[in-house]
Order: C-alpha cells, then sequence, then structure tokens
C-alpha cells in the first residue's frame, strides 16, 4: 500500500504530543498534517514554529535511524510525509483527514477552541481522539459535533517508542469507532487498550501510587534515591517487564497479596496498603492463581509448565537486556 492509500492523520496541536503522533503514523507510511492551532499569529511566528518542529522531527527520526530502528537514509522520505499547517489553513487539512488527534494544552478552553475546529472542517465520519491525560472522556464528548466519532486516546511519551495507547470510549462512544481504532493503532504496532472513562486511565493511575510511594521512602529515610531507583529497577521493573501486575499475583499467589498486605496496613497503620475487595473475595473463593489454575486469569486449559518455562525465558531476555547475566562457576 502506497502512501497516498493510507489513512491521512492529522493532528491537531503542533506541540510535544502532536509531534510525537505525527512521528508514529509518518514512520508507519502514513500522510499526516501536524495543525498549529494558535489564534492570530504573524507570519513569521508560524514559520519559526514550522522549522522548530521540522528540525525536531528530523532530529527524532535520526535518533531512530542511530538506534536501529529505521534504515540509514530514510530520515527525509519518513519526514516528508509530516505537512505543517498553520490554523487558517486547517480546515483544507482537515477536510479529508480519516483519523485526527487532539493534542492541545490541558484547559478546557483550550479543548473547546480545539473541537469547535475540527467540528467545523473535518468529516462527519472522521474518528477524533483526544490525548489528553487529566480530562474525562464524557465532558469533552460534549464539546464536539458528531460524539459518536469520538474517544480519549491517550499516548505515553515517548509516542514514537511507547507501543501502548489507552483508548477510553465515552457513553456516546460507537463501538465500531473504537474497533477501528483499535485495528488502527494495532496495524501500525502500537499495542492499544480499552477502559472505561476513569481518573488516571490504567498506566497513570498505577504509576502515580508507585512514584508517590517512591518519594515518601525518600522522604522517611529508608532509603537513598540511588538504592530506591536500583530496587525498582532490577526488581520492581525488571519483574513488570514480563509479568502483568494481575499476572504477577496469580503468579505468585492470590494469598500472598492477601497476607501481605494485612501485615503492612497493620504495620503502617495506614489504610492505602490494605487489599481490594476483590483480592478478599479471589482468597474465600480459592482463586488464588497458577497453583488453582483460576485467579485473575484463567489458566484452566493452560499448559503450566510450558507457561512458567516461557515467563522465565522472558526474565532471561531482560537480565541479557540489563547487562546482569553471569556463567556458571564449574
Amino acid at each position: 500500500m502506497t502512501t497516498q492509500e493510507r489513512a491521512i492523520i492529522a493532528a491537531v496541536g503542533a506541540g510535544r504530543m502532536g509531534r510525537g503522533v505525527a512521528i508514529v503514523f509518518a514512520y508507519a507510511g502514513h500522510p499526516v498534517r501536524l495543525i498549529d492551532v494558535k489564534h492570530s499569529r504573524p507570519t513569521e511566528d508560524f514559520d519559526r514554529l514550522s522549522k522548530e518542529a521540522g528540525t525536531e522531527i528530523r532530529a527524532t527520526l535520526q535518533m531512530l535511524v542511530d538506534l536501529g530502528l529505521a534504515p540509514e537514509g530514510s530520515v527525509e522520505t519518513i519526514a516528508s510525509r509530516i505537512t505543517i499547517v498553520d490554523r487558517e489553513w486547517a480546515g483544507g487539512a482537515l477536510a479529508d483527514a480519516a483519523v485526527i488527534f487532539e493534542g492541545v494544552p490541558e484547559t478546557l478552553e483550550a479543548k473547546r477552541d480545539a473541537f469547535d475546529l475540527i467540528g467545523k472542517a473535518a468529516p462527519a465520519d472522521a474518528i477524533v481522539g483526544s490525548t489528553t491525560s487529566t480530562i474525562l472522556t464524557d465532558e469533552l464528548q460534549a464539546m464536539i459535533s458528531h460524539p459518536e466519532r469520538f474517544l480519549n486516546a491517550h499516548w505515553l511519551n515517548p509516542a514514537y517508542l511507547v507501543p501502548l495507547v489507552e483508548l477510553s470510549p465515552g457513553e456516546k462512544t460507537d463501538p465500531a469507532v473504537v474497533d477501528r481504532l483499535k485495528g488502527l493503532l494495532e496495524g501500525i504496532g502500537k499495542v492499544p487498550v480499552v477502559c472505561k472513562a476513569s481518573p488516571g486511565y490504567i498506566v497513570p493511575r498505577i504509576q502515580a501510587l508507585a512514584m508517590n510511594e517512591a518519594a515518601r521512602l525518600v522522604e522517611e529515610g529508608v532509603a537513598t534515591p540511588e538504592d530506591i531507583d536500583k530496587a525498582t529497577k532490577y526488581g520492581f521493573g525488571f519483574r513488570f517487564a514480563v509479568l502483568g501486575l494481575l499476572e504477577f499475583i496469580d503468579w505468585g499467589g492470590g494469598d500472598i497479596l492477601f497476607y501481605a498486605s494485612r501485615y503492612m496496613k497493620d504495620a503502617m497503620q495506614d489504610d492505602r496498603f490494605a487489599a481490594p475487595k476483590i483480592v478478599e473475595d479471589n482468597m474465600a473463593a480459592g482463586r488464588i492463581g497458577l497453583s488453582a489454575r483460576a485467579g485473575f486469569l484463567d489458566y484452566s486449559d493452560m499448559d503450566i509448565d510450558a507457561y512458567r518455562k516461557g515467563r522465565l525465558a522472558g526474565f532471561v531476555d531482560m537480565l541479557t537486556l540489563l547487562g546482569a547475566t553471569r556463567p556458571p562457576v564449574l
């Protein structure tokens, strides 16, 4: 399929997120319109932004070449698929866009202005996704015409490297729109997940707790920042790069989490360490993970030995990546 035959992508907002999304789709062969939406700016200001954005995009692509993710000599080919557009010409740039990602600053005023622009110029069937990391889908959905084609599409920085995209449909989102966007993202090598409109989505909600707890460890003098980071890199991060959090609960046993949570809650005198009801319910029902062939995940038809070996092979890969493998002493 040629670039001309691929869906046209528009990124409304020419800041860091818009540039990252533009790189992702241009890398995958799509024509991209990167639209600056600032009002009434002198021509020389737009020329400056356009030059700056183009320079940053090419520098990022060159970095991908240097890292072995793109072939030598591909920077200009990929960058040429991105057209940087001033607000004055946004109507034409949006008129034939199949998918539009809004990436303006995190204020309702800025969002409303961007959606007004999109609503006036974009096709009625164009998928519109907001990259917001803070504002819930249903609140934004009310701002856009044809709300059934709207959902949040939360990318994690840097968008051109992190595979995950969290999709959060609203009450009025057409399920077919979610499926279409999932298919598009999977087709360019991304890993989309779907979640309800909830503060923090999935990753930001989990990482907020982890980051705050790491900061508390420093505050309490438990360990140095250097050792805390070493512990998260070689322990926490090492394991969860191979096993998902819920998979890890099942791997070790939900009963371990149940008792550990009870001890931590009492020892720290803090309810933030208490297990949620679902952990208690699983414990009561005997759904404690691999050993019971049921936990958060279903292992009833799985070859457990082959599964364990596969995950251990993943750990070995991580050891190699971290340069932490050692030959045996014979």
